[in-house]
Order: structure tokens, then sequence, then C-alpha cells
């Protein structure tokens, strides 16, 4: 279950910051005020990954030490990277791709110790 509440978060923050992404591009180009913007629904549904991978992100905190379970969230990195190259058509270089196999392997490591 804790595996579990663990990736739930992971997955919600990565989300959030996928759906971050889609809301200034969406403001890209366009003369829009920040009222047009605050009524983004992709900033909206941003707020929400945020916000409910922030109460799922409690509940791990709960059952794991911090020193565990904050380093497990850095498969964001991983997460948002490939999203980043396949969605989004963003560039990455082969250093970046060494430093995301360094931390999915720095995952590994602390999750076995888990």
């Amino acid at each position: 279950m804790t595996l579990f509440l663990l990736l739930t978060a992971c997955l919600l923050t990565c989300a959030g910051q996928i759906a971050q992404k889609y809301a200034v591009e969406s403001w890209r180009g366009k003369d829009c005020g920040w009222g047009e913007k605050l009524f983004s629904p992709w900033l909206w549904l941003a707020l929400a990954c945020l916000g409910f991978g922030l109460l799922v992100w409690l509940l791990v905190l709960q059952r794991l030490e911090v020193g565990i379970a904050y380093p497990m969230l850095s498969l964001n990195f991983v997460l948002v990277t490939l999203v980043a190259r396949f969605v989004f058509h963003e560039a990455v270089d082969r250093r970046h791709w060494f430093g995301v196999t360094l931390v999915i392997a720095g995952v590994v490591l602390l999750g076995s110790h888990a």
C-alpha cells in the first residue's frame, strides 16, 4: 500500500507539472490578461493534481521516513523528462539521459532499503 501511495503522489505531482506546461503553452502568443489566465482549465487541473498529490504525500509520510520517501519523488524528474521528450518534443541530450539513469539507480538503491 505504501508503494502504491508513493507512486500515486509521484504521478499526481508529475501530472501537475505537465498541466502547468500546457497552461503556459496555451497562453503563448496570446495577449491575455491575468483574469483569462486564472480561468485556464490547465491551470486548475495543475492545482488539483498538485493538491491531491500533497494529500497523498501526507499519507506517505505517515508510513515512511522522510529520508527514504523524499528521494523517491525524484522519479518525477524521470517522468517529466520522458514527457518533455516524447510529448513536447524537447531536445534531451546524453548528459540528461545519463542523469535520468543515475536517478533511477538511486531510487532503486533507496527502494531496496525501504
